[in-house]
C-alpha cells in the first residue's frame, strides 16, 4: 500500500546528497511508491490541538543539481499523513524542543519518526549515562570545583556543550594546558546548560565509529579518522570516513542499548563507540547512511522502511 510521508527537514535545496541520510530515505520511499511531501520546521503550527503543516508534493532524484522538485504548498493537518520523518538536523535546542511537542499531538495516529517524546528526553550526550558502564569517565555540571577535581584526577581530558552537535565546541585539555579557566569561564558565561567532561580517549586517533542500529539492532557501521592536530572525527571538520565492520565489543554495547531503544520508539538511531567506550547515543537526525553503503555496506534506507513499514503493520 502506499503510503503518505511527511519529511520535516531542512532546506532541501541546500543539502548535500551524496552523504545526506533524509535524502537516502526520501528516493527509498518513492522507489516503493510512496508519496512524499516536505516541510520546514517553521511550517508547523498549532491551533487548538491540532497540528497542520503548509507541505509541498516532494520527488527526489538522484542527479546533483537537479535532485528534487516541489508542488504547490498546501495547508494540511498532519493527521492525514501516514508517516512523518522528523529530519531537521540540531542543534537540540527550545526550538526543536517545541517541534517534538507538535508532533507528539499526532504520533502514533501518524507514525512520526523517530517518536517526537523519545527524541525529547533521549539528549545524545546525555541519555548515554543511563549506560554508565559503557562510557568513559564522565562529568556533567557546571560547578568550577566538580570540574578542577575532575581534571586533576584525569589530567587530559574533552570539555563540550552539552546540547552542541557536529563537533561544535569540543576542547581537548592536556594536563598542562592554560586555557582550561577561560574555556570553562566562556562555557559558563554563554549559556545556562551544564559542561559535559570526558576523560580523554586515545583510541579515537584510529577512529570514532558510527554504528547504525535499526529497531536496535546494529546493520552497519563507518569509521572516522580525525585529522592530525584534531580531536574531532566529525566528517565536515576534516574527519576522514572509512570503511567499517561491527566488532564483538560493537555489537555488545548495541545489545545492551537497542532493546532500550526499541521499546522507546526509537527505530532509526546512530551511536558513537570509541575503542571499548559508548560517548554519544544519535537519536535527533541520524546520519552516514548514504556513506555507509558507498562503502560497500548494506542499505539501510532499504532497512529503516521494512522496519516503518512493519510497525504500521502492527
Amino acid at each position: 500500500m502506499a503510503l503518505r510521508v511527511g519529511i520535516q527537514m531542512d532546506p532541501i535545496g541546500e543539502i548535500d546528497i551524496s552523504g545526506d541520510t533524509s535524502f537516502a530515505l526520501a528516493l527509498e520511499a518513492q522507489r516503493r511508491g510512496h508519496e512524499l511531501f516536505y516541510y520546514e520546521p517553521d511550517r508547523l503550527a498549532m491551533r487548538d490541538g491540532q497540528v497542520s503543516a503548509a507541505i509541498q508534493p516532494l520527488q527526489v532524484a538522484d542527479a546533483l543539481g537537479a535532485h528534487f522538485e516541489l508542488g504547490a504548498a498546501s495547508i494540511t493537518d498532519l493527521r492525514d499523513l501516514d508517516v512523518i520523518l522528523m529530519r531537521q538536523d540540531p542543534p537540540f535546542d527550545m526550538h526543536y524542543i517545541s517541534a517534538t511537542h507538535m508532533l507528539e499531538r499526532v504520533h502514533p495516529d501518524t507514525l512520526v519518526v523517530n517518536d517526537p517524546a523519545a527524541v525529547r528526553n533521549a539528549p545524545e550526550k546525555i541519555f548515554p549515562v543511563r549506560f554508565a558502564g559503557l562510557l568513559p569517565d564522565t562529568l556533567i555540571t557546571r560547578d568550577r570545583a566538580a570540574l578542577d577535581a575532575f581534571r586533576a584526577e584525569f589530567g587530559d581530558i574533552i570539555l563540550k556543550p552539552v546540547f552542541g552537535n557536529g563537533g561544535a565546541g569540543i576542547f581537548r585539555i592536556g594536563p598542562d594546558d592554560e586555557n582550561f579557566g577561560a574555556l570553562v569561564d566562556m562555557f559558563v558565561q554563554t549559556d545556562r546548560e551544564p559542561i559535559i567532561a570526558q576523560r580523554y580517549l586515545p583510541e579515537v586517533r584510529a577512529g570514532d565509529k558510527r554504528v547504525i542500529l535499526v529497531e536496535g539492532e546494529a546493520v552497519g557501521a563507518l569509521n572516522r579518522v580525525p585529522a592530525a592536530g584534531d580531536a574531532r572525527a566529525n566528517v565536515h571538520v576534516g574527519g576522514t570516513p572509512e570503511a567499517a565492520g561491527l566488532t564483538d565489543r560493537d555489537l555488545e554495547i548495541a545489545h545492551e542499548i537497542g532493546p532500550v531503544l526499541r521499546d522507546m520508539g526509537i527505530v532509526f538511531a546512530g551511536i558513537d563507540i570509541i575503542g571499548a567506550h559508548l560517548t554519544e547515543i544519535n537519536v535527533t537526525s541520524p546520519t552516514c547512511i548514504r556513506e555507509i553503503k558507498a562503502f560497500g555496506g548494506p542499505d539501510i534506507a532499504v532497512m529503516i522502511w521494512d522496519a516503518i513499514e512493519a510497525r504500521l503493520a502492527r
